[in-house]
């Protein structure tokens, strides 16, 4: 009977691993959560095959109002980069996740802890005191700066360093996968701008402050909102005026979040023979 050889022997072993521990030979994904969809299609661009993404807040839902679930728990203990909007926009829900989760890697201040709007154009900075009796203003600035398409460049350019940062054999990679991102994204500018310069200061209203980025980039005119102050809901007296600003400077179109009830807006344009446009501010906005 034949003895094995020793280099047989380490074969045979290997082989077992590889049969039994098929992980083992294949690198570790990096493992990313985002607080929305906006921040994982930039993220999943940029990432590309090295990592595993996955949005806590669903497309279709208003990302200041999130109902915290244990699932999200399990998604943040798990995480290996936290990726956020940032400007205290998931202040309201977000934060107890971090704290319950007992991941040490995703708190805030740590590596794997990163808010995105430290890459951005931010608007509408408060210059004087904040209170409440202003609404729902933050006090950092307009945190809605993802629909504007230079941001999206400017956020894109961070996280493919961020995972380089986190990542380091794959780092060329990442910035390979920005490289064709930048391009591409330049292209599809070049025709969003044409698309938009019959458009280029067309009076609008908007049901929320969340406009101000997608407004300047593409040179529209926000002339009100539906809501008296940003976070509180239509009233009587302000629904009066806004109708009477309308008529005034003309403005017919109504822009609103799928998240938002459309009685008051349909009701504003048929006063004002204007007209309610739903739009899509996040990916995956389709329920």
């Amino acid at each position: 009977m034949l003895k094995p050889t020793r280099l047989g022997v380490v074969f045979i072993f290997l082989s077992l691993v590889a049969l039994f521990l098929p992980g083992v030979a294949q690198a570790k994904k990096l493992n990313v959560v985002t607080a929305t969809t906006d921040l994982a299609a930039l993220a999943q661009e940029v990432g590309g095959d090295k990592i595993q993404v996955e949005s806590i807040a669903k497309g279709y839902q208003d990302p200041h109002f999130v109902e915290a679930k244990p699932s999200f728990l399990l998604k943040l203990r798990q995480a290996d980069l936290l990726i956020v909007v940032g400007l205290q926009l998931e202040i309201g829900w977000l934060p107890p996740l971090i704290n319950q989760s007992g991941n040490a890697r995703v708190q805030v201040g740590a590596a794997g802890y990163l808010d995105a709007s430290q890459f951005a154009e931010i608007l509408d900075i408060p210059t004087g005191q904040v209170t409440r009796a202003m609404g729902d203003v933050h006090p950092l600035g307009n945190p809605h700066y993802w629909l504007d398409p230079d941001n999206g460049r400017r956020i894109a350019r961070g996280f493919a360093a961020k995972f380089g940062e986190l990542d380091p054999p794959n780092n060329a990679y990442y910035q390979e996968r920005f490289q064709d991102f930048d391009k591409r994204l330049s292209a599809a500018e070049q025709k969003w701008d044409e698309e938009m310069k019959p458009f280029h200061g067309r009076k609008v209203v908007t049901y929320h402050n969340s406009f101000p980025n997608f407004a300047k980039h593409f040179g529209l005119n926000v002339i009100g909102y539906v809501e008296p102050r940003p976070g509180i809901p239509p009233t009587p007296s302000h629904t009066i005026e806004l109708i009477g600003l309308m008529k005034r400077e003309n403005c017919k179109l109504i822009l609103v979040e799928p998240y938002f009830d459309l009685k008051t807006p349909q009701s504003i344009a048929r006063d004002t023979g204007g007209q309610v446009v739903q739009y899509l501010p996040s990916v995956g906005g389709v329920k």
